[in-house]
């Protein structure tokens, strides 16, 4: 982040602000003046209300430096939620870290869909969230459903111990077990669960390389689908068949143009009453199905 050429170094946090939106923009940052305002608001241990509300004092050395530092680093493609170590998602704010896959708004529809099937808030559901990463699906559905117990998957180690802190501070951690697991192979064999949901790794592998900076900042092993972005479906889906409760519910999120062959793949494996669910951009972004039995409670879209 330069100063203006010919100008006098800007001093008030406003002016640093308004610069470095600018530098984010010509770097092609979707969001420039939001992710500005989290930076500064990062530096002067506020939030963006706080960053507004003292808008114009001004900014020490020490402050300047961090400040050009993150912004420099955000202008290479570094996620904020990296910078930041934080990222909102339904209405939390969650730990992150490079060892997890960033939360995006599109997840919230399975959470969304979760609790659409759930029915009375107070049931006491059995929950299992495979491939949890950060925890939001768990902690997020943990929160809205008081008498649920969830028990939250992961093969990589350091995602767990995210997970794990996540709970904890959404004050959910007697109420989620987070484990080290391979899909389903590390739970008890007679744990059996209502509700299953998953965000996968669903990108083919040839279109990792062409993801965004921001994007490629993510472990490659929540992003990498295999060749046709399917692997971890054909896995997960018969391994969630045979887990999930009479009457019970398996949600996926999937890539875009990926729904119909998923929904194949939820058939094949003896779900019924299978359904695809657009997100607000028209995108069919879940794909979920009913166990054999109660097929008339199913989850199909209309």
């Amino acid at each position: 982040m330069a100063e203006p050429r010919g100008k006098a170094a800007p001093e008030t946090a406003l002016a640093y602000l308004d610069l470095a939106a600018k530098f984010l923009a010509t770097r092609g940052a979707a969001s420039a003046r939001l992710d500005a305002e989290l930076l500064l608001a990062m530096v002067l241990e506020t939030d963006r209300v706080g960053v507004y509300l003292r808008f114009d004092r001004p900014l020490g050395r020490v402050e300047v430096d961090a400040y050009r530092a993150l912004i420099r680093r955000r202008g290479e493609g570094e996620p904020v939620a990296h910078l930041t170590g934080r990222r909102e998602f339904w209405s939390r704010s969650f730990i992150v870290t490079p060892d997890v896959l960033v939360p995006r708004p599109e997840t919230e529809l399975v959470v969304e869909r979760a609790l659409a099937l759930a029915g009375a808030r107070d049931r006491p559901l059995r929950i299992l969230d495979l491939g949890t990463g950060s925890g939001a699906i768990a902690v997020a559905l943990a929160g809205e459903l008081p008498a649920a117990r969830v028990t939250a998957v992961d093969v990589s180690p350091a995602a767990v111990q995210v997970a794990e802190r996540n709970a904890a501070a959404a004050g959910v951690a007697t109420r989620v077990r987070v484990i080290v697991s391979d899909w389903t192979a590390a739970l008890d064999p007679e744990d059996r669960f209502d509700i299953v949901v998953s965000n996968p790794p669903y990108v083919p592998t040839a279109e990792i390389a062409g993801l965004s900076p921001e994007v490629q900042h993510d472990p490659g092993l929540a992003l990498d689908g295999g060749a046709d972005g399917l692997d971890a479906f054909r896995r997960l889906v018969g391994e969630a068949a045979r887990v999930v409760l009479p009457g019970g519910v398996l949600l996926c999120e999937v890539g875009a143009g990926q729904a119909p062959a998923v929904a194949a793949l939820f058939a094949a494996a003896g779900f019924v009453a299978v359904g695809r669910f657009a997100d607000l951009a028209g995108i069919e972004r879940v794909v979920g199905g009913t166990a054999v039995a109660a097929a008339q409670a199913g989850v199909a879209s209309s």
